[in-house]
């Protein structure tokens, strides 16, 4: 194998699969990251057997030469070095060949580094997945909808189900669902597929998390094929595949309170700011607790106590408050991230009673929903 390429290029490649390649592995050659030159172009690869990332770096796009294929193969390099080697050398292009027993020759310039690698057919291969559930959506809609639900996933592993995010699609409306059971965070939007295609799987959070750095923030379209037992985003030149959590999610509809007793509609920003100015003195940890009264003349007050540090109260001008009167506590690191998810300059905050859950949605938008439980201070 040999080929000279634009360095830009494949250092952005590179760091794409490093995504997925783990120092941890039971597998010695996925610590490697397995690269194959063809007329055209480069693919590499990168896995950790639970996520495989794949990126391909054609000959030539939009008029620009990215590669030169003087001979095809391929090799399975070590991850670590490598990535650190491109990322420092001299030039705008790299040549690479592979030369006896797998020894790679890594030239730019005058730098010339020779790296032990390892035969390519070892490599574990991808799933040829069938292509029967796929569905399409806008790229960027595609990394809000990962923006606004995993980061209510559970971080414990007593119910591993809880450390995936539900994807359900139906009618062509795609329903993604994360809780950890103190919280949870909803969110729906409508996706193009060419025939009634339906689907319940739970895609682990730290998947989508790393699918969301690596995705640009264009509107081009995104395939998503859902199988079994896993799933695949396909970008442009990018595949990713992750597997899927096994079991059933809980049914989270029950959760969702019906009906409500307080209602309050705020600005997002200012009540942002005043629960993150009082979770200042709330303690950390399990205790980061803040306190919210409605008050007459459409007020609010935020307030959080902490015997040893001391004491801070606000008042918030709401733009309604309609029901019953309210005292309620509640993580105010729950409420900050709920709030960041949101999109809109206003908000509505639903309450059916101070230890019953709470809905907070966006004004005028069904698609989007965060419900927090309270937390008992007395």
């Amino acid at each position: 194998m040999k080929f000279i390429i634009q360095r830009d290029k494949l250092v952005q490649s590179v760091q794409d699969v490093l995504k997925a390649v783990s120092s941890r592995t039971t597998i010695p050659i996925l610590t490697g990251i397995k690269i194959v030159a063809t007329e055209e172009g480069v693919t590499l690869t990168g896995s950790d057997s639970d996520i495989s990332i794949e990126s391909f770096i054609p000959c030539e796009e939009e008029g620009t030469e990215n590669v030169e294929v003087q001979r095809a193969g391929s090799i399975v390099l070590q991850a670590r070095f490598f990535s650190e080697i491109i990322k420092k050398l001299p030039m705008d292009t790299v040549e690479i060949e592979v030369q006896n027993q797998h020894v790679t020759t890594i030239r730019s310039g005058k730098s010339e580094f020779n790296l032990n690698g390892q035969d390519a057919s070892e490599y574990p291969h991808l799933q040829q997945i069938e292509e029967q559930n796929v569905f399409r959506m806008p790229t960027d809609l595609l990394k809000n909808i990962i923006r606004q639900t995993v980061f209510a996933v559970s971080t414990s592993e007593t119910r591993p189900i809880l450390t995936g995010v539900n994807w359900k699609v139906e009618n062509h409306e795609l329903s993604c669902t994360a809780t950890d059971s103190h919280r949870l965070a909803m969110r729906k939007a409508k996706v193009e597929a060419e025939n009634e295609i339906s689907c319940n799987v739970v895609i682990p959070g730290k998947s989508l998390n790393e699918l969301n750095k690596i995705l640009d923030d264009t509107s081009e379209p995104l395939d998503i094929v859902v199988t079994e037992n896993q799933v695949l985003f396909k970008a442009k030149n990018i595949l990713f595949f992750s597997r899927l959590l096994e079991g059933n999610y809980p049914d989270t509809s029950r959760l969702i309170p019906s009906e409500s007793k307080t209602d309050i509609t705020v600005t997002t920003k200012d009540f942002l700011q005043a629960i993150d100015r009082a979770s200042l003195l709330a303690r950390e940890g399990r205790n980061n607790v803040v306190k919210l009264a409605t008050l007459e003349a459409d007020t609010l007050e935020v307030s959080s106590n902490s015997p040893e540090v001391g004491k801070v109260v606000e008042q918030v001008q709401s733009n309604s408050i309609a029901g019953e009167e309210l005292k309620i506590s509640f993580s105010a690191k729950y409420m900050m991230d709920a709030l960041k998810a949101l999109e809109g300059n206003e908000i509505q905050i639903n309450f059916t009673g101070a230890m019953r859950p709470f809905v907070i949605k966006t004004l005028h938008d069904d698609s989007m929903m965060q419900l927090i439980l309270p937390v008992r201070t007395y």
